[in-house]
């Protein structure tokens, strides 16, 4: 286990059984359109650094998101949540989290994330993204 500060709140993470589950897991397996533009992003490593710079330190793929789901759009881009699961635990921030658009927790609903060693906890961010204009829009 090792001690990271994931934007306020301390986490012991498991680095080993992280990085060996996402060697062996697939990339986020929804098709529909918003789905689609999410992956062209984390494809074409276009989240925000301080995203990327999280994922690679646990070599993550940011195509292997464990949550994505677009919640709207705005006049900020598309307003998007997806996450990672990361084993191992955390603490509560003791002041405001250094950023609201990120959350760490235990999202009950992740779609890709079946045999995830534990403990574990989901690191979520909830952020505006733009469209990628190639990429086929639902709705």
């Amino acid at each position: 286990m090792s001690c990271h500060d994931l934007f306020g709140y301390l986490a012991d993470i498991d680095e080993e059984a992280t990085s060996r589950y996402y060697k062996q897991a697939g990339i986020w397996s929804c098709e529909c359109g918003d789905c689609l533009n999410f992956l062209a992003l984390a494809k074409r490593r276009m989240l925000p650094d301080f995203v990327l710079r999280v994922l690679d330190t646990l070599k993550i793929d940011p195509q292997k998101a464990t949550y994505v789901c677009l919640l709207e759009s705005n006049a900020d881009g598309w307003l998007y949540q997806f996450g990672y699961r990361i084993a191992g635990t955390y603490q509560e921030p003791s002041a405001q989290p250094r950023s609201p658009a990120v959350f760490c927790g235990h999202n009950p609903y992740p779609y890709d994330a079946p045999n995830f060693p534990s403990p574990h906890f989901d690191l979520e961010f909830f952020l505006p993204l733009p469209w990628i204009p190639d990429e086929p829009r639902d709705g």
